[in-house]
């Protein structure tokens, strides 16, 4: 009996520690949203605003399209190969949207060490994905924004979002939203500070105020 014990707390120890190396990313954020769910679960044909923190820490996006069915499942620092790998079973799939606005891809590169290709790659792993499973929705891509904390990654961002660009033009149901050069400065072209935040990453209320014009004609 004591031999069994210790085999399975081994056992346990082991798939804990296994779990901590390489198991779900971020997974707090999704059972957040999967208990949110077993409370109030989204009505089916929403619009659905997912990918990385630029969407999590969108605090007003739901008010600023009031009158739209917004579900937002946004998960703070999750690269788009995370959302191939791991999310779209949680927070993606089961709501059934009509529409999704996916930002991610950002992270990949400045985190995650990953290549403009290895973005397209993940994209078009997505795509495929979702057209397998919602063959009807309308599937939106905001564009990978520059900021000024990751300027060093601009050559990289560019590329990802030129390749995914040219791959959606051929696809039906499926937009390219350039939601970047909305926060650049239109003298310089570079990222404007004023739209950020202190971490000159993330997008203040300015910097929103700015997607909210280019989106607002697509959230309906």
């Amino acid at each position: 009996m004591k031999l069994k014990l210790t085999l399975l707390l081994t056992v346990f120890v082991f798939c804990t520690k296994l779990y901590a190396q390489t198991g779900f990313p971020y997974d707090a954020e999704i059972r957040a949203y999967r208990h949110q769910d077993s409370l109030n679960f989204p009505k089916p044909n929403g619009i659905l605003f997912i990918g990385a923190s630029s969407i999590r820490l969108w605090s007003d996006l739901q008010q600023r399209f009031s009158g739209a069915p917004i579900v937002q499942r946004g998960v703070g620092g999750s690269e788009l190969s995370q959302w191939v790998a791991y999310y779209t079973p949680y927070v993606l799939f089961p709501y059934h949207p009509r529409k999704i606005f996916l930002y991610a891809g950002e992270n990949d590169i400045a985190t995650g060490g990953k290549t403009a290709q290895s973005v397209f790659d993940s994209f078009t792993k997505i795509y495929d994905m979702i057209r397998q499973q919602l063959p009807d929705v309308e599937f939106y891509y905001l564009s990978i924004k520059e900021s000024p904390s990751r300027l060093k990654y601009t050559a990289d961002f560019i590329t990802a979002n030129k390749l995914i660009k040219a791959y959606i033009s051929t696809k039906p149901k499926t937009y390219f939203i350039d939601v970047a050069t909305t926060v650049l400065n239109p003298q310089t072209m570079m990222p404007d500070s004023s739209l950020y935040k202190k971490d000159m990453l993330h997008l203040n209320n300015k910097g929103y105020d700015k997607w909210q014009v280019i989106l607002q004609d697509y959230v309906k």
